[in-house]
Parts: C-alpha cells; structure tokens; sequence
C-alpha cells in the first residue's frame, strides 16, 4: 500500500464521501480516505426505517452522551454519529433540507466571502439530482438523489391541512423561495433504499485506483514540519502507522471528532491542552467550542380509525410489511423519520420561521433496553431553530480511543427556553385542528395536566432530545475564536483544512445533511481552483 498520498481525508461522512468523489475524479490525485468505522454493508443500514436500530446500535454509531445537561435537569443527551461508510449519512433520518437564504447571508456578514445564499445556490443545484427536475431552485444532474416522500400515509395529508386550519400556509417546497409552511419534505431515498453519501459518491468512485479507502482506521494525530502538516498517523488492525502527504490533509470528522483530531495534534487552547500533556503546536482557543444543536421535544396524539405504524407493526402485519418492501419497495420500511415537515413562527414578530416540526404517523416509547417500542398515535416533534446556548467539545485523555467530553449547554439562554416553550403550545395546538375531530383521542405527552410555561418548560427539561444537528465547534471566520478562514483552511497552518458540519459558524434553520456535501463540494472546488486542477 502506498504510503504518500497527494490528498489525505479523515472521515468518510457526508462531507468526506463527496470530498473523495471530486479529488480523485480526475485520476491526478492520490487519495487516501480513512474512516474510523467499518463498512456500510448491513442490509439495515439500507432499509430506510432501519435508522431506528443502527442510529443507537455501536456497530453502526459512535453512541455518544453529552455530559451532565446543567439545564436539562443534570440529564445525559444521547447524540449518535455514524461510524461507517457514509458516516451520519448511513444512520440519519434523510430529510432533505438546506436551510434559509437569511443563514447563508448571516456567515457572508460575519465576514465569510461567498458563503452567501447567491454564491451556494449554484453548487446546492449541482449537487443535486432531484426526480422532480430541473428549476430556478433545483438541479437534476447532481449525485446527491433527492425524491419525493412514497406510499404516504393518510394521516400525513391529515396533519397538513390541521396545519393549514391552524394559520400555517401550505408549501410544496420547504427549499424553494420560502421555507415556511406545512408539507411533506423530500429525502434521502431512492426505490425504497437510503441513499447516503457512501453509496451516491463514494462507491462510484471507489474503483479508480487512485482512491484508497480504508476503514477501521482511527487518526491518532497529524504531525508537522514547521507550520506544514505532512503526514498522519492512525491506528489499523492494533498497529500505529503513518501516511505522508504531498498536498493537503482535509478533516471530515464531523462536529465531534474533527475538534477532537485537533487537539490530539496540538491545535487549539493552550489551557486544554496542557491539561492532557500534549505539546502546542497551535494556539486555536475557538476549537471545541461554539457547539449549537437543535434541541427537540415530542408532542404524541392518540388517535381512533386512523392508520399508524403501530398496525403495520404488529406481528402478523409484518409479514405483509416485509412482502412489500421485498418486492414493491413500499410500506412502512422504506420511509423517513418524518414525512411531513412544517415551518413556522414562534409568535407574529419573527421575520422568518424559527421553529420546525417532524411529523411522523406513529408513537412510541423506549423499553429498559433503549430499545423502541411503538403504540397506537403519532408524534409531531418540534425544536427552535437558531438557539442562543453554546456548548463545548474536549478531548478527555491525550488517547484518540477514548471519546471526548460534550456539553452542547442547551437551554442555557433564556430566549431559547422562552422560544421552546412557544413551538411546543403551538405543535399542540395544530392537534386541536378541526380534520383531526372524529379520530382524536387523549394527549399522551406531554399529557393534559401539563399546561403552565413553568410546567411545559418542566417538560421539555424532563424530556428533551437532540436533533441530532451538532455544527460549530471548529468554525469557519476571522474572528479570536475562528479555527478555519472562509477556504476552510485552519488557521496559521499550512496544508490542513476542516471540512464537516464543525465549520458553520452558526448553525442553519434545518437538518444538516445537505449543507454538509455541499461544505465537501466546496471544499473541492478551493483545493481543485487553487492547484488549477
């Protein structure tokens, strides 16, 4: 196996497959791609309702836990990541959302050049092959499949118009000219399979001879010469080795690891690293920190004479669940984690929508196992989408096996909590919605008895969850706590850039997955441009 490589790329998620795609397309390039994980062969990683055993199963996820969430009632966040092929792309929910123009001209405004929402729309179209064709908003030719939601429940029609009925408009395109409104979100799935980033990006690539992929690979550090970094070590099959590299090492670890692979290496606050006894190389105070998250709470609904996933569940009905999956690609397997989506305003000053809801039709609770145990009723989930709080990421050890300490701090800023407690009575209130009237049945969370902001916000301390959307915490600007500039490249180092959700300066009003390939596109595109390759 070769040892030096023109391009090295840790991480094999979202941002790393379509990394990997474009530097090796041209067969120019030596590419090393690393993933920590393993492959992305199990047929569950496929199905896509099997992210409900992969996204908490370690086989497939990282399985991380936040620290004790000080305003969360000292409680511990689970925040899966993916650990395989494909990385969180292979466990995620694949929801297609971009997000808001205003977020995009929010990073330009900080400073970020063409980061704004006219200079990505462009590369969001590239990127995408959407089966509903080509438009102002939308492209067709891209590798990352963008389709329709299939075999819709009637239920997912029902709590559109109850959303319509109260006050929110319809929206056939949650990523067209306006994001808000009520409607079903497009996803990740092609003829009932995921579609994640190993299979639209990396697998086509995989057989050119200049792109080596390696799994179960664990980057330990980057090493330097002066100001350079020129090779990496990693772990593979128990033995310490070391790629060179001729060009650049991009990070793509994610929001968690790519902090984490920093501070191994001696790239970030002096006082962190000191801590752990590691040498400094590059005083970076900003990396780890800046952590935002979206912070989730469910609202669940029972109903009568209406069609969930509890019935399709049962044992007998699985039979027939499985026959069509096997040989339709239908029914309850190959959906997302929510198919319809809405967006609205917390209260009638917001400008935008702040506030977003998965809607799913099923319920259900979680045994002593961790293990998900559907009932009868169906679950509208809502989180505020530009929270204030702040969290952190750190290494624990100066050991690269052992999984750094999170605080993702949600619920720390009061507006957020007020903000909360607001998306919550109205994702109860869309329930009260006349269509709803024949089939509605009792509350069952937060329950009836839960009424009072004091007692809501109780609630949502008691029970909420992530989002699984973590960005931040290796940011991309000009300021003291910037890790990368507006090329991605880290600051005061040569040859080493970060490209994953962690170089958002703040994070985007949706789920993160196609901002994610597009921060890997991007990324090409400077490393392509600048070696007029």
């Amino acid at each position: 196996m070769l040892t030096h490589y023109d391009y090295i790329i840790v991480g094999a998620g979202s941002a790393g497959c379509a990394l990997a795609n474009r530097l090796s397309a041209s067969g120019k390039h030596s590419v090393l791609l690393l993933e920590a994980g393993g492959k992305d062969s199990h047929p569950m990683v496929h199905i896509p309702l099997g992210f409900a055993f992969t996204m908490k199963n370690p086989q497939f996820s990282w399985c991380y836990q936040s620290q004790p969430e000080p305003h969360m009632n000292n409680r511990r966040i689970d925040q899966p990541r993916g650990k395989l092929l494909g990385g969180s792309s292979s466990i995620n929910g694949m929801v297609y959302i971009r997000g808001q123009r205003e977020d995009y001209d929010h990073w330009a405004a900080l400073g970020n050049r063409n980061w704004g929402y006219d200079d990505l729309l462009p590369i969001f179209k590239r990127c995408e092959h959407n089966t509903n064709g080509s438009s102002d908003y939308h492209g067709s030719d891209g590798q990352l499949w963008v389709d329709n939601v299939g075999d819709k429940y009637a239920l997912a029609d029902m709590y559109i118009q109850a959303a319509t009925e109260s006050g929110i408009p319809a929206n056939a395109d949650f990523n067209g000219e306006n994001q808000e409104g009520a409607g079903f979100y497009q996803v990740n799935i092609r003829n009932g399979l995921r579609q994640s980033t190993a299979k639209t990006h990396l697998k086509p690539a995989m057989e050119r001879p200049n792109l080596k992929v390696l799994t179960d690979a664990l980057a330990s550090r980057i090493e330097f010469q002066g100001n350079r970094a020129t090779a990496l070590r990693y772990i593979h099959k128990g033995k310490q080795l070391t790629a060179r590299c001729r060009s650049e090492i991009i990070l793509c670890g994610g929001t968690i690891n790519s902090p984490q692979l920093l501070e191994l290496s001696g790239v970030g606050n002096p006082a962190v690293l000191q801590q752990h006894s590691i040498k400094v190389h590059t005083a970076l105070k900003g990396v780890g920190e800046n952590l935002q998250d979206h912070l989730t709470v469910n609202t669940q609904r029972s109903f009568v004479g209406l069609k969930t996933f509890y019935e399709d569940s049962r044992p007998l009905a699985m039979i027939a669940t499985f026959a069509k999956l096997a040989f339709k690609r239908k029914g309850m397997l190959v959906h997302p984690a929510s198919q319809v989506g809405v967006f609205f305003k917390t209260d009638s000053t917001e400008q935008r929508a702040d506030a977003q809801i998965h809607f799913t039709p099923a319920a259900g609770t979680q045994d002593d196992s961790g293990k998900m145990i559907t009932v009868p009723g169906t679950t509208a989930t809502v989180c505020y989408l530009r929270p204030k709080s702040r969290g952190h990421v750190h290494i624990r050890s100066n050991d690269p096996k052992d999984a750094p300490a999170l605080l993702h701090n949600y619920l720390a800023d009061e507006g957020d909590r007020q903000k909360m407690i607001a998306a919550v009575r109205k994702t109860r209130s869309i329930f009260e919605a006349p269509v709803f009237n024949e089939h509605r049945r009792e509350e069952l969370l937060p329950g009836p008895e839960i009424q009072s902001d004091e007692d809501i916000l109780e609630f949502i301390r008691n029970t909420g969850e992530s989002v699984y959307h973590p960005v931040g915490t290796c940011k991309m600007g000009s300021d003291d706590m910037a890790v990368v500039d507006d090329r991605l490249k880290v600051h005061g180092i040569e040859g080493l850039r970060v490209a994953d959700a962690s170089i958002m300066p703040t994070l985007i009003s949706g789920n993160t997955h196609a901002t994610t390939v597009l921060i890997g596109e991007r990324c090409a595109d400077f490393i392509l441009g600048e070696n007029g390759a």
